[in-house]
Protein backbone atom coordinates (compact mmCIF):
# COMPACT_ATOMS: atom_id res chain seq x y z
CA UNK A 1 0.00 0.00 0.00
CA UNK A 2 1.22 3.56 -0.95
CA UNK A 3 1.42 6.75 1.60
CA UNK A 4 -0.11 9.36 -0.10
CA UNK A 5 -0.02 13.21 1.43
CA UNK A 6 -2.04 15.89 1.50
CA UNK A 7 -1.29 16.90 -2.06
CA UNK A 8 -1.69 13.67 -3.83
CA UNK A 9 2.31 13.05 -3.72
CA UNK A 10 3.59 9.01 -3.35
CA UNK A 11 6.26 8.79 -0.48
CA UNK A 12 7.93 5.40 -1.75
CA UNK A 13 11.45 5.03 -2.28
CA UNK A 14 10.78 3.17 -5.82
CA UNK A 15 8.88 6.68 -6.82
CA UNK A 16 10.75 9.59 -8.06
CA UNK A 17 7.86 12.48 -7.81
CA UNK A 18 8.31 14.89 -10.53
CA UNK A 19 4.71 16.80 -11.04
CA UNK A 20 4.19 18.47 -14.16
CA UNK A 21 0.64 20.62 -13.37
CA UNK A 22 0.03 21.32 -17.02
CA UNK A 23 -1.65 17.78 -17.17
CA UNK A 24 -4.06 18.16 -14.40
CA UNK A 25 -7.24 18.88 -14.62
CA UNK A 26 -10.11 18.82 -11.58
CA UNK A 27 -10.17 16.29 -8.76
CA UNK A 28 -9.91 13.25 -8.79
CA UNK A 29 -12.91 12.04 -7.00
CA UNK A 30 -13.20 8.40 -6.95
CA UNK A 31 -10.71 5.79 -8.79
CA UNK A 32 -12.34 2.50 -10.74
CA UNK A 33 -9.26 1.55 -12.77
CA UNK A 34 -6.07 1.87 -14.01
CA UNK A 35 -4.71 2.55 -17.49
CA UNK A 36 -1.73 1.29 -19.08
CA UNK A 37 -0.16 3.05 -22.02
CA UNK A 38 2.93 3.47 -24.09
CA UNK A 39 4.31 7.64 -24.78
CA UNK A 40 4.91 6.83 -28.48
CA UNK A 41 7.97 8.54 -27.70
CA UNK A 42 11.71 7.39 -26.98
CA UNK A 43 12.68 8.43 -23.44
CA UNK A 44 11.02 9.73 -20.77
CA UNK A 45 12.62 13.46 -21.02
CA UNK A 46 10.67 13.60 -24.46
CA UNK A 47 7.20 12.84 -22.33
CA UNK A 48 8.76 15.43 -19.78
CA UNK A 49 9.23 17.85 -22.70
CA UNK A 50 5.82 17.51 -23.91
CA UNK A 51 4.11 17.41 -20.25
CA UNK A 52 6.20 21.48 -19.79
CA UNK A 53 3.44 22.62 -22.18
CA UNK A 54 0.08 24.75 -21.42
CA UNK A 55 -3.12 22.44 -21.15
CA UNK A 56 -0.80 18.94 -22.34
CA UNK A 57 -2.25 15.53 -21.44
CA UNK A 58 -0.88 13.23 -19.61
CA UNK A 59 -0.87 10.30 -17.03
CA UNK A 60 -0.06 10.12 -13.29
CA UNK A 61 3.14 8.44 -13.45
CA UNK A 62 5.56 7.36 -16.38
CA UNK A 63 7.92 4.21 -16.00
CA UNK A 64 11.65 4.62 -18.17
CA UNK A 65 13.32 2.74 -19.97
CA UNK A 66 15.31 1.42 -17.29
CA UNK A 67 12.49 0.99 -15.25
CA UNK A 68 12.62 4.26 -12.87
CA UNK A 69 9.07 5.09 -12.15
CA UNK A 70 7.99 8.71 -11.93
CA UNK A 71 4.79 10.52 -10.52
CA UNK A 72 3.54 12.87 -12.86
CA UNK A 73 0.77 13.70 -11.67
CA UNK A 74 -1.22 14.04 -8.09
CA UNK A 75 -3.25 11.31 -7.47
CA UNK A 76 -6.12 13.76 -6.39
CA UNK A 77 -6.48 15.51 -9.75
CA UNK A 78 -7.63 14.53 -13.22
CA UNK A 79 -5.16 13.58 -16.15
CA UNK A 80 -6.38 13.48 -19.40
CA UNK A 81 -5.07 9.96 -20.55
CA UNK A 82 -8.09 8.19 -21.68
CA UNK A 83 -9.63 10.02 -24.59
CA UNK A 84 -12.71 8.81 -25.73
CA UNK A 85 -14.19 5.49 -24.30
CA UNK A 86 -15.40 3.02 -26.23
CA UNK A 87 -18.80 0.67 -25.57
CA UNK A 88 -18.01 -1.59 -23.04
CA UNK A 89 -21.61 -3.61 -23.41
CA UNK A 90 -20.45 -3.12 -27.47
CA UNK A 91 -17.03 -4.63 -27.08
CA UNK A 92 -18.09 -7.61 -24.65
CA UNK A 93 -21.04 -8.24 -26.74
CA UNK A 94 -23.25 -7.89 -24.08
CA UNK A 95 -25.80 -5.46 -24.68
CA UNK A 96 -29.70 -5.27 -24.09
CA UNK A 97 -31.41 -4.60 -27.50
CA UNK A 98 -32.86 -1.04 -25.91
CA UNK A 99 -28.73 -0.15 -25.20
CA UNK A 100 -27.83 -0.88 -28.58
CA UNK A 101 -30.70 0.67 -30.34
CA UNK A 102 -29.06 3.77 -28.40
CA UNK A 103 -26.04 3.38 -29.25
CA UNK A 104 -26.01 2.00 -32.21
CA UNK A 105 -26.30 5.47 -34.57
CA UNK A 106 -23.02 6.84 -32.90
CA UNK A 107 -20.67 3.88 -33.37
CA UNK A 108 -18.53 5.91 -35.63
CA UNK A 109 -18.82 9.34 -33.86
CA UNK A 110 -16.34 8.86 -30.85
CA UNK A 111 -16.80 11.84 -29.00
CA UNK A 112 -20.58 11.57 -28.89
CA UNK A 113 -20.81 7.55 -28.23
CA UNK A 114 -18.17 8.61 -25.15
CA UNK A 115 -20.63 11.27 -23.89
CA UNK A 116 -23.26 8.45 -23.37
CA UNK A 117 -20.97 6.09 -21.99
CA UNK A 118 -19.47 8.34 -19.62
CA UNK A 119 -23.03 8.62 -18.46
CA UNK A 120 -22.96 5.14 -16.70
CA UNK A 121 -22.21 3.98 -13.60
CA UNK A 122 -18.63 2.23 -13.54
CA UNK A 123 -18.73 -0.82 -14.28
CA UNK A 124 -21.59 -0.94 -16.81
CA UNK A 125 -18.94 1.13 -18.78
CA UNK A 126 -14.86 1.76 -19.18
CA UNK A 127 -13.23 3.98 -16.80
CA UNK A 128 -12.90 7.27 -17.71
CA UNK A 129 -10.16 10.38 -17.86
CA UNK A 130 -12.34 11.37 -14.38
CA UNK A 131 -12.15 8.28 -12.14
CA UNK A 132 -9.05 6.18 -13.24
CA UNK A 133 -5.41 6.37 -12.96
CA UNK A 134 -2.96 6.31 -15.91
CA UNK A 135 0.35 4.57 -16.40
CA UNK A 136 2.49 5.59 -19.20
CA UNK A 137 5.57 3.04 -20.61
CA UNK A 138 8.01 5.11 -22.25
CA UNK A 139 8.36 3.15 -25.97
CA UNK A 140 7.17 4.27 -29.28
CA UNK A 141 6.17 2.63 -32.63
CA UNK A 142 8.53 0.77 -34.40
CA UNK A 143 7.46 0.41 -38.08
CA UNK A 144 3.87 0.54 -39.72
CA UNK A 145 1.55 3.42 -39.52
CA UNK A 146 -1.60 4.93 -37.53
CA UNK A 147 -3.70 2.34 -36.30
CA UNK A 148 -2.19 -0.42 -37.37
CA UNK A 149 1.63 0.72 -35.76
CA UNK A 150 3.41 -1.97 -33.84
CA UNK A 151 5.12 -0.58 -30.47
CA UNK A 152 8.26 -1.38 -29.62
CA UNK A 153 8.26 -4.14 -26.69
CA UNK A 154 8.16 -3.36 -22.74
CA UNK A 155 11.36 -4.53 -21.26
CA UNK A 156 11.92 -5.89 -18.76
CA UNK A 157 12.80 -3.77 -15.64
CA UNK A 158 9.80 -1.80 -16.84
CA UNK A 159 7.70 -5.10 -17.06
CA UNK A 160 9.02 -5.93 -13.16
CA UNK A 161 8.28 -1.79 -12.32
CA UNK A 162 4.59 -2.17 -13.90
CA UNK A 163 3.97 -4.96 -11.56
CA UNK A 164 5.13 -3.64 -8.56
CA UNK A 165 2.94 0.05 -9.21
CA UNK A 166 -0.24 -1.77 -10.60
CA UNK A 167 -0.11 -3.63 -7.46
CA UNK A 168 0.81 -1.09 -5.23
CA UNK A 169 -2.00 0.79 -6.52
CA UNK A 170 -4.46 -1.64 -6.70
CA UNK A 171 -3.60 -2.41 -2.47
CA UNK A 172 -4.13 1.58 -1.84
CA UNK A 173 -7.52 2.24 -4.19
CA UNK A 174 -9.27 -1.18 -3.98
CA UNK A 175 -9.20 -1.97 -7.68
CA UNK A 176 -8.89 -5.11 -8.84
CA UNK A 177 -6.87 -6.37 -11.33
CA UNK A 178 -9.82 -6.73 -13.86
CA UNK A 179 -10.36 -3.26 -13.87
CA UNK A 180 -6.56 -2.93 -14.62
CA UNK A 181 -6.89 -2.00 -18.83
CA UNK A 182 -4.50 -1.66 -21.69
CA UNK A 183 -5.03 1.97 -23.39
CA UNK A 184 -6.36 0.35 -26.80
CA UNK A 185 -9.54 -1.76 -24.60
CA UNK A 186 -11.69 1.53 -23.51
CA UNK A 187 -10.14 3.59 -25.83
CA UNK A 188 -9.55 4.48 -30.24
CA UNK A 189 -5.55 4.19 -30.25
CA UNK A 190 -2.96 2.13 -32.11
CA UNK A 191 -3.99 -1.14 -31.28
CA UNK A 192 -0.46 -2.85 -29.97
CA UNK A 193 -0.49 -0.05 -27.00
CA UNK A 194 1.05 -1.83 -24.00
CA UNK A 195 0.23 -4.93 -25.94
CA UNK A 196 3.50 -6.98 -24.13
CA UNK A 197 3.06 -4.96 -20.85
CA UNK A 198 2.66 -7.30 -18.38
CA UNK A 199 1.65 -7.05 -14.27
Amino acid sequence: MLYIDENGYVDAERIVVKIFNTIERGKLRKVNGIIVHQTGGPSAESAFNNYKNKGANGAHFLIAKDGAIYQTASLYKVANHVGNIRSRCFMEMRCSPVELAKIKPFLNQYKQLSRIEQKKTYPERYPANFDSIGIEIVGKPESGEGENAIYEKVNDAQNSSLKWLVNQLSDTFNVSMADVFRHPEVSYKVKTEAGTAKW
